[in-house]
């Protein structure tokens, strides 16, 4: 597996199959503390769902600074797991990285200020019909580009996200495509602009109301 540097000096690897990086280009740091944790904010004690965990950084930024939160990581690809162990991180995240390296092998790891990952590995839209209803304070939703995997995006499957949310959670995505848009809002989500980074376009956030 490859590691790719991107601009902001973290790495990402492009998936053969889909032909598209796991992060923009821009920024693999970048789009994880400004597309996801920081535009919709994280809180100790939260109950987060990362859709497609990766490489980790979405969930594992997440722990920085916060504690008691109870993470559950979607992901169908044990090899991206696996490559958590030999990714090469910026300084400032080093630290977090260290406690969740061998997620590939334990599936659920707690760290020192009691915040816990827990990987499901297998079809995520089977993965999120065993959580529970309304259990979930935010959601990090980061599967490949509707382009590259459409059937990610759909109607159906944002239902089932939207199921597992508490009321007034909130989602946070990269895409602003319209049909994407159009998903949400069918699934009873309202939905917002994001944060302008790496690209000209919005990303995404939805609101489960």
């Amino acid at each position: 597996m490859q590691f790719i540097k991107t601009q902001d000096g973290s790495y990402t690897v492009f998936n053969q199959k889909y032909q598209e990086h796991y992060h923009t280009i821009s920024g693999a740091l970048e789009e994880a503390f400004e597309k996801h944790v920081n535009a919709i904010g994280v809180k100790d004690g939260f109950h987060i769902l990362d859709f497609c965990f990766g490489l980790g950084y979405n969930s594992i930024i997440a722990t920085k600074k916060h504690k008691n939160l109870q993470i559950v990581g979607l992901e169908n690809d044990i090899e991206i797991i696996k490559a958590i162990k030999e990714l090469e991180v910026p300084s400032e995240i080093e630290k977090e990285f260290t406690y969740f390296r061998n997620l590939a092998e334990k599936l659920k790891i707690t760290d020192d200020n009691n915040n816990t990952i827990k990987l499901i590995i297998g079809d995520a839209l089977v993965s999120l019909d065993s959580l529970p209803r309304d259990n979930f304070d935010r959601v990090f939703f980061d599967p490949f580009s509707p382009g590259k995997q459409l059937e990610m995006w759909s109607r159906k499957v944002f239902q089932k996200v939207y199921n597992v949310m508490k009321p007034g959670a909130k989602l946070s995505t990269y895409s602003c495509a319209i049909s994407v848009r159009q998903n949400m809002v069918a699934a009873g989500f309202k939905v917002l602009d994001g944060p302008v980074i790496g690209r000209k376009s919005p990303a995404t956030i939805a609101i489960k109301m």
